[in-house]
């Protein structure tokens, strides 16, 4: 029997985007296929349902759901505009789940998120994440480096995320500085942008500022990213609250003065030729946003990434 439901479960190494009610069926990221055998897998999506490390407002664990579930709008027949093409003709793309984690044991659950990323990655397949809080961008960085060695990042944001501490915590505003010390980040390659929140120290980072990014434009911020990363090898980390609360009202530190939708995915859809080994979405949290606004900005924004990668491998 040919169904019109449940493709997350039922389609059969179907390529290319089809059709499916939105309001209807499992929700996986853009319809894709939940499963966990990689062979042949070009991009794998995967939740990391952790918000332990917040410090405002909790509630991002739920964040991976939420973008899943609001993703059915975006998966139309055709693929998303204005790209021109369906990424999922060019990509073999796997909806892998979410991440076990035990809050009962917080102090194991950065080893357990690295631990599973290393298994993904084994497989040669692109991981793109969804948050979860901030801090778990560290673990995957880690799983990340131990194949290509220090990695330049690529980090859109309202905060720096490398504020001192000693001695090391498990917090979603530190996580930077501790990769940067311990090797994992190449700062003098690596470009923050959209920051609003003073930190006095850049640790080597590139910081393009939300005054930068508004008075400067989109272009010459791109520009500017390509110069400074070079062709080393880079992780893109988009923290919900790079965009300014209007657009994003539903995440846990949000900061006026922000991006706009509009300039978070131009941003993105302009990084071609970068060389991109990994990415992230993360600080979604539903329990404050409004009519799935910031949930399907979230997606919006990993449904381009996706797309940047397919353009490249087209």
């Amino acid at each position: 029997m040919v169904t019109s439901t449940d493709r997350a479960f039922l389609a059969q190494n179907e390529m290319g985007m089809g059709y499916e009610p939105t309001f209807s069926g499992a929700t996986s990221l853009f319809r894709r296929q939940y499963s966990r055998n990689l062979e042949g897998v070009d991009m794998v999506a995967w939740g990391v349902p952790y918000d332990l490390s917040v410090t405002n407002r909790p509630g991002c664990r739920f964040g991976p759901r939420a973008i899943r579930a609001v993703s059915t709008n975006l998966a139309w027949d055709g693929g998303p505009w204005p790209w021109g093409l369906d990424p999922f003709e060019i990509l073999n793309m796997v909806d892998f789940g979410d991440c076990d984690i035990d809050p009962g044991f917080p102090e194991q659950i950065a080893q357990q998120i690295q631990d599973q990323a290393r298994e993904i990655l084994k497989s040669g397949a692109f991981l793109l994440t969804m948050g979860g809080d901030h801090s778990v961008t560290y673990p995957i960085l880690k799983a990340q480096a131990e194949r290509h060695g220090p990695i330049s990042l690529i980090q859109i944001d309202a905060h720096s995320d490398t504020w001192e501490e000693h001695p090391k915590r498990i917090d979603h505003g530190s996580m930077f500085y501790h990769a940067t010390v311990e090797g994992i980040i190449s700062a003098e390659t690596s470009v923050q942008v959209g920051m609003r929140t003073l930190n006095e120290k850049t640790h080597g980072f590139t910081v393009l500022d939300a005054n930068w990014v508004h008075e400067n434009g989109v272009d010459a911020t791109v520009a500017r990213i390509k110069e400074v990363v070079g062709d080393q090898p880079a992780y893109l980390t988009f923290d919900i609250d790079a965009l300014d609360p209007a657009f994003a009202p539903g995440t846990g530190t949000p900061v006026c003065g922000g991006l706009s939708t509009y300039q978070g995915q131009s941003l993105v859809r302009k990084l071609g030729g970068i060389n991109l080994i990994g990415a992230d979405l993360v600080e979604v949290s539903p329990p404050y946003d409004h009519a799935e606004i910031t949930a399907l900005a979230g997606a919006s924004l990993l449904l381009d990434m996706v797309c940047l990668i397919a353009k490249a491998r087209k």
